[in-house]
């Protein structure tokens, strides 16, 4: 783990500049915003990725987690329009879009009885009709049929459009969501926080310092939650560390993030496709300085549909150590936008041989990162005996 650092901190074919920001990382130091400018704009594929490994070693060694989920989208029906969307319809065109009985998605949920799943998580979009009630009556019938599956549940743009209408605040929309069965939030919606690029892409939803206030609430109400940032679109280097930034700051203050998803801009079927897609260079890029200056955040994690497969793989050698969970082709948000993975599902055992592909340990979580099964000992043959979820 040490070596490659060490070497770099010896080496003369690195600029001074880039030199004193490894050696901040080497001695456990936070770097500034002026410094992930620089690793940015300078850095290369290889000097980065053995920072970010470094510090992704010193926190994970080669523990690399996944953990069994499904996920319920309520409804693509979306009373926003963000230019980057490829799934929500506008609630106008309902036609075309579909919106799904508290009892049809029970009965996504009892598909799973027996099976080993210990999370389902709950998007979709901002339907108007969908309120707090409606909501808090889905938790709670989900609760009841598995009270020990984890829900993870709603972006702060769901919300702060259910607490809005509801005319409740954010603590009390949150407290009656907890009562019904809320255990976390995901971190989706951030998009870029900065006026200058939201009010472009999303304009008419939760600003950034409304994102923000949200996850503060939740985490002092004792919920964690994660935080994502969609990038390689009209943002600039400034923007994502402006983003993440802010996310470190609140952090500092509460403790409550667990994971950060950089989610790469797919344009397919939007309204941003004349955009061309990130290069893998920069993919690799994006995960690395967020490693680097996300000190306080625990977890950096890959969404494999995505990215891909193989792609996936490549991140964990550029600080990631999550590559999320099993899914089980419950998602159709990011496969309608393009992604790599247009059925996205992998069993167990594919999981396990994804990471132990290239060397890492393959390591069950559940949602709050506490262990279920280290896979790192089972055999192949093994392996061919897993759950398929």
């Amino acid at each position: 783990m040490q070596s490659g650092i060490v070497e770099l901190l010896n080496s003369n074919r690195i600029s001074a500049e880039l030199k004193t920001i490894a050696d901040k990382i080497y001695n456990n130091q936070r770097i500034s915003e002026a410094d992930a400018l620089v690793l940015f704009q300078q850095g290369s594929i290889p000097f980065l990725g053995t920072l970010a490994n470094f510090v992704r070693e010193r926190l994970h060694g080669d523990t690399t987690y996944f953990n069994r989920n499904f996920h319920i989208e309520p409804t693509n029906l979306c009373v926003f329009s963000c230019n980057f969307c490829s799934y929500s319809k506008i609630y106008a065109k309902r036609e075309e879009g579909w919106e799904l009985s508290i009892d049809q998605m029970l009965h996504m949920v009892q598909k799973y009885d027996g099976q080993p799943v210990t999370e389902v998580h709950i998007v979709g979009g901002v339907h108007p009709k969908m309120d707090l009630q409606f909501f808090a009556d889905l938790l709670k019938a989900i609760k009841t049929h598995r009270p020990g599956l984890h829900i993870k549940a709603f972006t702060a743009v769901e919300y702060d459009y259910m607490f809005r209408k509801a005319k409740v605040s954010v603590e009390e929309g949150l407290k009656t969501l907890i009562s019904h069965g809320l255990d976390s939030i995901p971190g989706g919606g951030a998009e870029i926080f900065h006026p200058d690029v939201r009010t472009k892409i999303c304009a008419d939803k939760v600003d950034g310092d409304g994102w923000l206030n949200i996850h503060a609430t939740a985490h002092k109400l004792g919920l964690h939650s994660n935080a994502t940032m969609l990038y390689g679109h009209i943002e600039t280097y400034e923007h994502r560390i402006d983003h993440m930034n802010r996310l470190r700051n609140l952090q500092d203050e509460t403790k409550g993030f667990q994971t950060f998803i950089p989610l790469k801009f797919r344009n397919q079927d939007n309204d941003m496709s004349n955009i061309a897609e990130s290069t893998i260079v920069e993919d690799m890029k994006m995960y690395a300085v967020a490693r680097l200056f996300l000190d306080n955040f625990p977890h950096l994690k890959a969404y494999w549909p995505m990215l891909g497969r193989h792609n996936a793989q490549m991140t964990l050698s550029f600080g990631v150590n999550d590559i999320d969970g099993t899914i089980d082709d419950t998602t159709k948000i990011y496969s309608m936008a393009g992604s790599e993975e247009q059925t996205p599902t992998m069993t167990t055992e594919q999981l396990v041989a994804l990471i132990k592909q290239v060397n890492r340990k393959p390591v069950e979580r559940d949602t709050l990162y506490n262990i279920v099964k280290d896979y790192s000992d089972v055999t192949v043959a093994e392996e061919a005996g897993f759950s398929s979820n």
